[in-house]
């Protein structure tokens, strides 16, 4: 998503209630709505007169009673309040927009101005603070600096809340990778354009495919699923398009397929990589115009759908080693995504591992609810190859074969918590991870001849510039990563392998 589509800047402050009544909502600094609270007559009149020549909507009320009356029916965007009122005093009217949330910046204007009215003004929420008399010139500048911290306020609010979501829709964890996912999902779902999604095996990719079906205007219309590599090649079309009876051994009747199924909503097709180079063409086809026939029929049929595909493969590899179309690839790679996988997700490790513990704790009515420091450690050290699916397998397998309040590192499966100085085999389904040894980096070597004066192995000075990041960080790990702009996993790995090679040595 480009900027933050879905919390555009307003007049209102997202932290407080929302408005009441017709209030007008508007980006324009011109067209804010304006109430004057000002028991002069002639006084109200001069300054409505300055702000109406700004094409500011002013309305004026002369009492306290007035103000509160407005404000139960409509808020405005800006009310300026003279503290000196017939039937009450102004300060009151403050106090009640502060206690009840009301979304309104305050300003002051009074004639009897003092360093202790002004604190408590601004004690109440009050914006700024004019003593009387004023020019045409001060009243805009206060009015316009008002409006600016209101909108500055609420592109704060949209950015926190934009960068502090750990849920969306299926989705858990608020890494900033899964935070640019969220955003382009948030920006894509409207559009009726295609959408490809990467990642390796287990990072989600339906799951990011049906919160872009949940986000679209096609929320209410079918979602179908359809992984192209559990299907027979030689079923695929049918699959897809449905068939007529007769159509090939065994249709003994007319069917319907994906396209049909999914019309008004979305299609996804999971592992489009390894669909057959033939179907391609009639996918391509079918893309472009929204037509296709069943197989073993000659008449054609319209659908209208949204397509959204994925692979755990790199797409543009199999377009080149020509086991996919160049033309359906860039038909289809409209709205690339690419999913991060678990080991660059740092923290959500934890968040995810502590949903699922206790979902399935409650599933398997254990006692367990929390992770042990060590426990976190070990799943923070290891690398998942398998991605969030794996760790699924791993929370589950500790749920169902302990029980107790907390989960040790003890509990874990052995790929889990063994030593980290290797790194597991990659799981069958996983292409992008390949059966080798963890980079040499990541285990101090030995040292075999003697170093001149002033120089050491590098995994040494490696080793006393993380460590001493940590320790300015107050031990916080993922502060001091952010700070070495490295993945705080990769120095939990390194530290395993630095406690390891401590224990070699030693032995």
């Amino acid at each position: 998503m480009s900027g933050l589509t879905t919390c555009q800047p307003s007049l209102k402050i997202g932290t407080k209630r929302h408005s009441r009544g017709s209030r007008m909502e508007s980006k324009e600094l011109g067209r804010a709505r304006i109430l004057l609270v000002e028991d002069s007559p002639s006084l109200a009149v001069v300054y409505q007169t300055y702000l109406t020549a700004d094409g500011y909507g002013v309305e004026t009320v002369g009492t306290g009673g007035e103000a509160l009356a407005h404000l139960e029916t409509r808020t405005p965007d800006i009310m300026l309040l003279d503290l000196r009122l017939p039937d009450r005093p102004g300060m009151d009217v403050l106090k009640h927009v502060h206690e009840s949330g009301i979304d309104c910046s305050v300003i002051i204007i009074t004639a009897h101005g003092s360093i202790d009215v002004a604190i408590e003004a601004m004690r109440y929420g009050a914006v700024d603070f004019v003593s009387k008399p004023f020019d045409a010139t001060r009243l805009r500048v206060t009015v316009s600096n008002a409006l600016d911290k209101r909108r500055l306020s609420e592109m704060v609010h949209c950015y926190q809340q934009t960068f502090e979501r750990d849920h969306f829709h299926g989705f858990v964890g608020g890494s900033l990778g899964m935070q640019a996912v969220y955003r382009v999902i948030e920006s894509a779902a409207p559009s009726r354009a295609t959408v490809f999604i990467t990642g390796e095996s287990g990072t989600g990719k339906e799951l990011c495919a049906e919160a872009i079906h949940a986000e679209s205007p096609r929320s209410e219309q079918p979602f179908i699923a359809l992984n192209c590599a559990a299907i027979p090649r030689d079923l695929m079309e049918s699959e897809i398009f449905g068939h007529v009876k007769g159509a090939f051994t065994g249709a003994a009747g007319r069917r319907d397929g994906a396209a049909t199924r999914a019309d008004g909503g979305t299609l996804f097709l999971d592992e489009i990589c390894e669909m057959d180079i033939d179907l391609q063409s009639k996918l391509l086809r079918f893309i472009q115009t929204g037509r296709f026939q069943r197989v073993g029929d000659s008449r054609e049929e319209q659908v209208d759908i949204r397509i959204v595909c994925a692979t755990n493969r790199d797409p543009l590899q199999e377009v080149r080693e020509g086991r996919f179309r160049e033309d359906l690839y860039y038909r289809l790679n409209v709205i690339p995504i690419e999913l991060p996988p678990l080991r660059e997700r740092d923290q959500d490790i934890l968040v995810i591992a502590r949903e699922m513990l206790r979902r399935m704790a409650a599933e398997e009515s254990k006692g367990l609810r929390a992770l042990s420091q060590p426990a976190s450690d070990s799943l923070l050290a290891y690398s998942w190859p398998g991605n969030v699916r794996e760790l699924e397998n791993v929370i589950r397998n500790v749920v169902v074969l302990h029980d107790g309040e907390q989960v040790s590192a003890e509990m874990l499966p052995m790929p889990v918590r063994q030593p980290q100085g290797e790194t597991p085999v990659a799981m069958p389904d996983s292409p992008r991870q390949p059966v080798t040894a963890a980079p040499p980096a990541e285990e101090p070597p030995t040292p075999v001849l003697a170093s001149p004066a002033g120089i050491r192995p590098l995994w040494q000075e490696e080793k006393d510039v993380i460590e001493r990041a940590i320790s300015l960080c107050g031990d916080n790990i993922p502060k001091a990563a952010a700070l070495l702009e490295i993945s705080a996993s990769t120095i939990y790995r390194k530290r395993v392998a630095w406690e390891k090679a401590g224990q070699d040595s030693a032995g």
